[in-house]
Protein backbone atom coordinates (compact mmCIF):
# COMPACT_ATOMS: atom_id res chain seq x y z
CA UNK A 1 0.00 0.00 0.00
CA UNK A 2 1.22 3.45 -0.98
CA UNK A 3 1.98 5.90 1.95
CA UNK A 4 1.40 9.63 1.52
CA UNK A 5 3.07 11.92 4.10
CA UNK A 6 1.76 15.50 4.59
CA UNK A 7 3.51 17.28 7.63
CA UNK A 8 1.88 20.25 9.35
CA UNK A 9 5.38 21.79 9.93
CA UNK A 10 5.22 22.78 6.44
CA UNK A 11 2.08 24.75 6.87
CA UNK A 12 0.04 27.33 8.75
CA UNK A 13 -2.80 28.15 6.48
CA UNK A 14 -5.08 26.35 4.10
CA UNK A 15 -2.82 28.07 1.19
CA UNK A 16 -0.05 26.41 2.22
CA UNK A 17 -2.18 23.07 3.09
CA UNK A 18 -2.74 22.58 -1.02
CA UNK A 19 0.91 23.57 -1.64
CA UNK A 20 1.89 20.39 0.66
CA UNK A 21 -0.77 18.40 -1.07
CA UNK A 22 0.45 19.21 -4.29
CA UNK A 23 4.33 18.45 -3.13
CA UNK A 24 3.11 14.93 -1.92
CA UNK A 25 -0.16 13.78 -4.07
CA UNK A 26 0.49 15.23 -7.46
CA UNK A 27 4.06 15.81 -7.66
CA UNK A 28 4.86 16.12 -11.69
CA UNK A 29 1.51 17.11 -12.89
CA UNK A 30 2.21 21.16 -15.33
CA UNK A 31 -0.89 22.64 -13.61
CA UNK A 32 -1.83 23.19 -10.35
CA UNK A 33 -5.20 21.94 -8.16
CA UNK A 34 -7.96 24.18 -7.11
CA UNK A 35 -7.77 26.00 -3.93
CA UNK A 36 -11.24 24.61 -2.45
CA UNK A 37 -12.42 21.52 -0.87
CA UNK A 38 -13.80 19.46 -3.74
CA UNK A 39 -10.48 19.65 -5.50
CA UNK A 40 -8.60 17.94 -2.51
CA UNK A 41 -11.64 15.35 -2.47
CA UNK A 42 -10.76 15.12 -6.24
CA UNK A 43 -6.58 14.28 -5.50
CA UNK A 44 -7.64 11.92 -2.40
CA UNK A 45 -9.73 10.09 -5.37
CA UNK A 46 -6.78 9.77 -7.39
CA UNK A 47 -5.76 9.97 -10.20
CA UNK A 48 -4.14 13.41 -10.93
CA UNK A 49 -0.76 12.76 -9.82
CA UNK A 50 0.88 10.01 -7.37
CA UNK A 51 -1.77 7.17 -7.06
CA UNK A 52 -3.88 5.61 -9.52
CA UNK A 53 -8.18 6.33 -8.79
CA UNK A 54 -9.69 4.15 -6.42
CA UNK A 55 -6.10 2.97 -5.14
CA UNK A 56 -5.87 2.22 -1.55
CA UNK A 57 -2.83 4.39 0.35
CA UNK A 58 -2.15 5.26 3.72
CA UNK A 59 -2.26 9.11 4.74
CA UNK A 60 0.54 9.94 7.75
CA UNK A 61 -0.58 13.17 9.02
CA UNK A 62 2.75 14.38 10.78
CA UNK A 63 2.28 17.44 13.41
CA UNK A 64 -1.09 17.03 12.99
CA UNK A 65 -2.10 18.92 16.28
CA UNK A 66 0.05 21.73 15.29
CA UNK A 67 -2.61 21.95 12.03
CA UNK A 68 -5.22 21.05 13.95
CA UNK A 69 -4.28 24.32 15.89
CA UNK A 70 -4.23 26.55 12.98
CA UNK A 71 -6.27 25.20 10.40
CA UNK A 72 -10.01 26.68 10.47
CA UNK A 73 -10.84 24.02 7.85
CA UNK A 74 -9.10 21.20 9.76
CA UNK A 75 -12.06 18.99 11.42
CA UNK A 76 -13.85 19.38 7.73
CA UNK A 77 -10.12 18.20 5.86
CA UNK A 78 -10.21 15.15 8.60
CA UNK A 79 -13.44 13.76 7.64
CA UNK A 80 -13.17 14.35 4.10
CA UNK A 81 -9.86 12.33 4.16
CA UNK A 82 -11.96 9.09 6.35
CA UNK A 83 -14.89 9.42 4.03
CA UNK A 84 -13.12 8.51 1.29
CA UNK A 85 -12.59 4.56 1.43
CA UNK A 86 -9.51 4.14 -0.36
CA UNK A 87 -7.88 6.29 1.91
CA UNK A 88 -6.59 5.07 5.67
CA UNK A 89 -5.65 8.07 7.98
CA UNK A 90 -2.83 7.98 10.57
CA UNK A 91 -2.55 11.30 12.66
CA UNK A 92 0.67 11.89 14.45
Amino acid sequence: MRTIEINGNNFSNLSEFYNEVERKMTNGLNWKIGRYLDAFNDVLNGGFGIHEYDEDYKMIWLNSEKSKSELEEYSAIIEMIMENENAKLELK
